[in-house]
């Protein structure tokens, strides 16, 4: 009866907190996360580590049934592991396989579990407590190497041992590999028949980026959660704003320093005070020229994930109020994704939610809040078309028919993907109409996650990439089974499609490369190499502690083909990566990496990793930030085109103004490479609200410009290069 009063019981506490004393900045939300954290920390909570032990320890005590006594040892090592107490998982599985009989856990499940606690103690011992820059990146090397080997070691002994009974258990096969890795014994000290080799693309290899998160003080180790990087406070320089899916972990907010440094501002801001959120975005709801947050809670937890997603309007004095009720955007429904868009070409931002109903549960609709351009939003997905009810993990918005609408495409893990179509008249209401089975999508039945619309080739027209997830196996199983040449499902793959001009999209993922298994979580594009194709990095992983597998960078090879680089480049963590953003930090015209790592446990918590790009040629850049007037302030959905010669051969590079992908947030601000261009013969910018375009020629390369919608004239702003310090490999060791 409790789970059924509770949304009306989150209510009640939303109207007694705002009448209590404010102790702390934002104390009704923070009330309100307390509150439901409570909830979820109920004995019952399947999704509670903490509970199922508390549980399986009853059941040991009390019971007298051998098979349920042993049911519960084994479910107690596991909650143990995802604890992070990997030693007590070890000695209870040990004792476990002491038993003569075993009754209801068969033996191979037990010493499978017995290995991979083994492993992830070696990893706790180096690469959590003796991290450094090279820790868990794939294929380890240097200092990635343990030095404490007895856990490692101890898991290829147990691992020996399975692949002896079962020559064709891939998923140990796999985590065999990882453990020699870790102790030096690669490949030379695997047996044979058990070896996978590493097969790196020579013919596409990037100079290798370096991990300086430590170095800066921005290696924060959480779970799984969110990511923005963007100018807040309006000087010209990104900062950092993360979240984490765990109600008790804190938001944070990193102000850059302009000297290659930054300062905690969380607590400072009010952000450190608010806690939760799987993913994050930024906005101008308000129209004030000050970047807000969105934050989204309750993903993956089923009914225990009615959390309150927050809308954090920016003061722009350092600090951040919660105005999730005064703005009508207070809901109780579990989401990770959304995607803001002026969907009626007002001016003023909309935003889409996707909420996650799973199959046979509570109805979840997706949200549209339509921007009252006071402060509020209604509510209008019903009367729009798009309150769509399925597992959504991923939504995009963006133009695909060129008819100066906002569009609308979903990813479920469903298996479905729902192209909307905007078909929404001047001053009417916003309308929009399925048009998945006439653009020739939702064909693959695999479920997906990370989406985002772009213009992989140039040609003027948004393509669109969908990350595959949907899985039964083990990561590890099918990591092993792919680069072993065997046969995989469509589960976990990319999924590319080509806008063919007229409405439609075609699957070109075969033919440039990307039919690989990923299984991405977090994911985002930029352009590492400045050549003008986007390019783009994967972070991978399920909760799941067997998938160690590395999140993967994916090079454009001039708009027609995709190169996996990852192991030249060296950001092949094996940990959990989560919201990805591509952003210049350094200054210095090229493009770095910020990562959220972590997992779904206490146990999996890992630290963040910013991967700073070295240059990979002499390639030239723009930057680009927009202002709008009559359009949105923030300019999401205004397109760019940027036409140059390079080599003597004229082209153009197009852009529309987002935060990229569906989880993670680049700035706002567009980097954009120019190949070999000594001059910008003409930039276009097409505004969103009135569809007026706005033309500039012969504009200087290697600038930061800032365009003002209505204003004929470019201003040029200069930005400060700095080196960020490193952490060398053996600095901790």
């Amino acid at each position: 009866m409790k789970r059924f009063l509770k949304p009306l019981y989150i209510v009640v506490l939303l109207s007694f907190a705002a009448c209590r004393h404010k102790a702390t900045p934002n104390q009704e939300m923070i009330d309100l996360l307390g509150a439901v954290d409570k909830y979820e920390s109920s004995p019952q909570n399947p999704f509670s580590p903490e509970s199922v032990l508390k549980y399986t320890d009853s059941i040991i005590q009390t019971s007298t049934e051998k098979v349920t006594i042993e049911g519960a040892e084994y479910y107690k090592a596991n909650s143990l592991l995802q604890l992070g107490q990997e030693q007590k998982a070890v000695n209870v599985l040990l004792a476990m396989l002491d038993k003569k009989n075993n009754y209801m856990v068969p033996r191979e499940k037990v010493e499978k579990l017995l290995a991979l606690s083994y492993l992830r103690l070696g990893e706790r011992t180096n690469c959590i407590n003796r991290h450094c820059a090279e820790s868990c990146t794939y294929p380890i090397s240097k200092g990635g190497m343990h030095m404490d080997v007895y856990g490692s070691s101890k898991a290829i002994e147990v691992y020996t041992q399975l692949l002896h009974d079962n020559p064709k258990d891939y998923e140990s096969m796999w985590l065999m590999n990882i453990a020699y890795m870790t102790i030096g014994g690669y490949p030379q000290l695997v047996p044979p028949a058990f070896l996978i080799k590493t097969s790196p693309d020579t013919l596409h290899m990037l100079r290798p980026f370096t991990d300086v998160a430590a170095s800066v003080g921005l290696n924060v180790k959480s779970q799984a959660g969110g990511t923005i990087v963007d100018d807040f406070n309006n000087d010209g320089y990104p900062d950092i704003v993360l979240s984490s899916w765990d109600l008790k972990e804190s938001m944070h907010y990193f102000q850059n320093n302009r000297n290659g440094t930054f300062t905690d501002m969380s607590k400072a801001s009010g952000l450190g005070y608010l806690t939760g959120g799987l993913n994050i975005m930024q906005t101008d709801y308000n129209n004030d020229g000050f970047k807000d947050i969105l934050v989204l809670r309750g993903a993956w937890k089923g009914k225990y994930g009615q959390e309150p997603s927050s809308l954090l309007r920016n003061n722009g004095d350092g600090t951040f109020t919660d105005v999730t009720k005064k703005s009508g955007l207070l809901t109780l429904h579990p989401t990770q994704t959304a995607t803001w868009a002026d969907f009626n070409n007002d001016g003023w931002l909309d935003v889409f939610i996707g909420s996650e109903t799973r199959p046979g549960g509570k109805a979840n609709p997706c949200q549209l809040f339509i921007n009252n351009h006071d402060g509020t939003f209604t509510e209008a997905a019903a009367k729009a078309n798009c309150d769509v009810k399925a597992f959504v993990k991923g939504v995009t918005s963006g133009d695909y028919d060129k008819d100066g609408r906002t569009d609308l495409f979903i990813s479920t893990m469903d298996g479905k993907e729902i192209l909307l179509k905007n078909e929404t008249t001047k001053g009417g209401p916003v309308k929009f109409v399925n048009q998945t089975e006439q653009a020739g999508l939702g064909k693959q039945n695999a479920g997906t996650f990370a989406t985002w619309f772009w213009d992989y080739d140039n040609d003027g027209w948004l393509d669109l990439l969908v990350c595959g997830y949907g899985v039964t196996e083990s990561l590890a199983d099918n990591a092993a089974r792919e680069a072993l040449n065997l046969p995989t499902s469509d589960a976990g793959k990319v999924f590319l499609y080509k806008n063919m001009h007229d409405g439609t999209f075609k699957n070109v993922s075969a033919e440039t490369g990307l039919n690989k298994i990923a299984f991405a979580m977090g994911a985002n594009f930029g352009d590492i190499d400045n050549d003008g194709y986007l390019d783009f990095f994967l972070g991978t992983g399920n909760p799941q502690f067997t998938s160690l597998i590395p999140d993967k960078l994916f090079r454009n090879i001039d708009g027609k083909s995709f190169a996996d680089v990852t192991t030249s480049a060296r950001v092949g963590n094996l940990q959990k990566g989560h919201a990805v953003a591509f952003a210049d930090l350094d200054n210095d015209g090229t493009e770095d990496i910020y990562i959220h790592m972590g997992g779904a446990y206490a146990g999996d918590s890992y630290e963040n990793s910013l991967y700073i790009n070295p240059g990979q040629n002499n390639n030239n850049w723009i930057n680009i930030l927009l202002e709008g007037m009559r359009s949105n302030r923030a300019a999401i959905g205004a397109k760019i085109k940027v036409t140059f010669k390079s080599n003597g051969v004229e082209r153009s590079v197009y852009r529309d103004v987002n935060s990229g992908g569906s989880f993670g947030a680049n700035p706002l601000q567009q980097h954009i490479g120019i190949a070999r261009a000594a001059t910008i013969e003409n930039i276009e910018i097409k505004w969103p609200a009135t569809g007026i375009t706005q033309e500039f020629k012969n504009v200087a390369i290697n600038e930061n410009i800032k365009i003002t919608e209505g204003v004929n004239a470019i201003h040029t702003f200069k930005l400060l290069k700095f080196n960020f310090p490193k952490d060398m490999p053996d600095m901790k060791m």
